[in-house]
């Protein structure tokens, strides 16, 4: 039994720096993509200036991964593509015409291929998470295709489709119907990360403040549209990952989808069963047990609080991440951020929240990754040290992990 945790991410970010598109965008866009790029400026001040590489500068971001004792991670966009307006893991504003769907298309086909190469710079130690568009379905499931083909074994992740963004709801019985099966089919986990099911939003501090209390719920939908639409029950091997949503709300989700479920069927006489039960009587299992067949969740930066309640999420469905490179992110705090809310806890447990859960739904070779493991994974006897309030300095509670461990 080894001394040290092993730990994959199974939620960090990363993507192309701007230029580093162009060679993977067919020759049709170049010239398009020369006046785009000419007039666009980054909107984000974590992607300019000299910590913006830690996106895409390969050699960076393992020294920094190692250091942090992690020795693989799930990569997550966070870089704006080609003729995107704003970072593709956000809704995004409507398209202005088919022209520019058309060319959004071929900036994520951009973002994927760049990807499969950064990946391939570090294999077995990154799985690339393909992004598509649901506009097409079809398209989609030919990209889907090729990124399984081409090793991006993070899965796909899944757009939101919230109100107003022109697409059918996720619930839609027969429209996403070929995406879940060939997701199903080639075993390519589709991940929702929070964020991605927002519907826009204005720009006002009202509106930013709203958009972190509710983005979330948005996100969580997921897994109920998913269960509505019989995805699940049509292919048991669809696993769907909710990314960056926290892990609190499961427990007492789960409670009420079951009930309502319970409803639809039997309460006799009901609104509930005239309106449910065409639905419910297709399914074979409660929402819960769909869940625990099917769903995964990537927690980051898991909250003390929500390390108590590890047994009613599923010990088995917890991965934890480190958000690499966000301001929320745990580095340089990931050991401290660990000791928070591991220590004390069986090791047996935290092994299979750090590394076994992420290894077993994106592929990763644990016999591979473990040499380097036992050079750089963080010492259990490490991680057992509590960690006392008022041991950290105010800049730490950037991760949420970490909340009340500062000096103030």
């Amino acid at each position: 039994m080894s001394d040290r945790y092993m730990i994959i991410s199974a939620d960090c970010h990363g993507g192309g720096a701007i230029l580093d598109y162009r060679p993977y965008l067919p020759s049709k866009w170049h010239a398009a993509f020369d006046e785009w790029e000419s007039s666009y400026e980054i909107p984000y001040e974590d992607m300019k200036g000299p910590d913006g590489e830690r996106n895409w500068n390969s050699d960076r971001r393992l020294k920094e991964l190692e250091a942090d004792g992690i020795v693989a991670e799930v990569i997550f966009p966070n870089t704006v593509p080609p003729f995107f307006p704003k970072v593709s893991l956000a809704d995004q504003p409507p398209a202005m015409s088919a022209g520019d769907v058309e060319a959004r298309w071929a900036g994520l086909q951009a973002h994927n291929r760049w990807l499969a190469d950064f990946c391939n710079d570090a294999p077995g130690r990154r799985a690339g998470i393909a992004q598509i568009m649901l506009h097409d379905i079809d398209a989609a499931v030919a990209e889907i295709m090729w990124a399984k083909e081409n090793g991006l074994t993070g899965g796909v992740l899944l757009p939101g489709a919230p109100p107003g963004s022109g697409l059918p709801p996720l619930f839609d019985p027969s429209y996403y119907e070929p995406l879940w099966a060939i997701c199903a089919d080639l075993d390519m986990p589709v991940n929702h990360h929070s964020g991605s099911a927002a519907p826009n939003t204005g720009d006002q501090p009202e509106d930013q403040v709203i958009l972190i209390l509710e983005v979330t719920w948005w996100a969580h939908r997921a897994f109920t549209h998913l269960v509505v639409s019989g995805a699940f029950e049509r292919h048991p091997n669809l696993h769907l990952v909710l990314t960056e949503q926290g892990t609190a709300w499961i427990p007492e989700e789960l409670m009420r989808l079951d009930y309502f479920f319970d409803r639809f069927r039997n309460a006799t006489g009901s609104q509930e069963v005239e309106w449910g039960l065409p639905v419910v009587e297709r399914m074979s299992l409660k929402p819960s047990e769909y869940f625990a067949r099917q769903v995964s969740v990537g927690s980051s930066f898991i909250r003390p609080d929500e390390v108590k309640i590890r047994h009613a999420v599923g010990i088995d469905k917890i991965m934890w991440g480190s958000d690499y490179p966000h301001k929320e992110g745990s580095m340089p705090f990931t050991l401290e951020a660990l000791r928070a809310s591991f220590a004390g806890i069986d090791h047996g447990e935290v092994q299979t929240m750090l590394a076994d859960n992420a290894a077993a739904v994106y592929g990763f070779d644990l016999d591979a990754l473990r040499p380097l493991g036992e050079q750089i994974g963080p010492l259990k006897a490490e991680v057992d040290v509590p960690l006392a309030p008022q041991s950290l300095p105010p800049e730490a509670e950037s991760c949420p992990a970490l909340v009340g461990f500062s000096k103030r």
